[in-house]
């Protein structure tokens, strides 16, 4: 089943909506970084929060999630623009931890209680947004919650789940976003509050067959118009000519020590595990390259 990612409003248009279905995105990320379930389920809840965040653009503006808490996963990176299109990594892939004291993936444990999440938006500005919130849980979708209503000012309600099978692999990946614009009345937030408190868990829902928007009629019931259907992917925009240029960078000298003592340049792009080899000949090109540099 394809992945899928609804953008809508509901009661009104006095809110609006996000739901996606991001478990071929999520099983990508594990299988390009050999992630363990843990991991698996920390990398996947932010990039499923990601890419909905990444829809809330226009056109080609991007944004950048970092989330750096004090667990043993190290940071999360996700990269998200306004077309879906998401890629991410972890710094420490292989951690695992024991169930927690539900029975779930230890998420928290491996993210950490303490540290901070932070959003980055190019929005083709002079210079970038920058949001910063303290992480409040490590379960992230609390963590995003809070960021909403701390740093743009937007009440919201989260969810984010990643089911991850023994054998390591993704069975359901997705997440909800729901956001109260201005004017909401104390009975529709309360209605709101409910049907959040009463909602099933995500994962619960993806694997009953239910899709993104009957996800969201859960929430809000049929008073929702579905504003733009969309496929969340994994894309990662490094190529042998990008990693060239950043090679060059270096400078001559720094090429040319490499030459003499290596004989070639392995380079590895963090977000996508994808790895470029140069031989002695493509840095000899490099290093021609460098040295007409003015």
């Amino acid at each position: 089943m394809k992945d899928e990612l609804v953008r809508g409003t509901a009661w009104n248009a006095g809110i609006r909506v996000f739901a996606a279905r991001t478990t071929q995105l999520v099983s990508e990320l594990q299988r390009r970084h050999d992630t363990f379930p843990t991991a698996t389920a920390a990398l996947g809840r932010a990039a499923t929060a990601g890419a909905m965040m990444g829809v809330m653009l226009k056109d080609d503006e991007k944004i950048t999630i970092q989330v750096k808490g004090d667990g043993p996963l190290g940071q999360i990176m996700i990269d998200a623009n306004a077309h879906a299109e998401v890629r991410g990594y972890v710094d420490f892939p292989h951690v695992h931890l024991p169930s927690n004291s539900q029975g779930k993936l230890d998420v928290a444990g491996v993210v950490g209680r303490n540290g901070y999440l932070n959003v980055i938006k190019d929005l083709g500005l002079k210079e970038p947004y920058r949001g910063s919130v303290p992480i409040v849980s490590g379960e992230l979708a609390e963590d995003f919650t809070y960021y909403f209503a701390e740093s743009e000012q937007v009440p919201s309600a989260v969810g984010l789940g990643v089911l991850v099978d023994v054998d390591n692999s993704v069975l359901h990946a997705g997440g909800f976003i729901v956001q109260v614009m201005p004017g909401m009345s104390e009975d529709q937030l309360k209605r709101l509050e409910h049907a959040v408190s009463a909602m099933p868990h995500i994962t619960a829902l993806l694997d009953q067959g239910e899709t993104p928007e009957s996800i969201l009629r859960f929430l809000v019931g049929d008073d929702l118009t579905i504003h733009e259907t969309i496929e969340p992917v994994f894309r990662c925009k490094c190529s042998r000519e990008r990693v060239g240029d950043t090679l060059i960078t270096l400078g001559s000298e720094e090429l040319r020590s490499l030459i003499e003592e290596e004989g070639k340049a392995d380079v590895v792009c963090h977000f996508c595990n994808e790895t470029y080899t140069y031989m002695t000949e493509d840095l000899e090109e490099l290093h021609r390259r460098a040295s007409e540099r003015p």
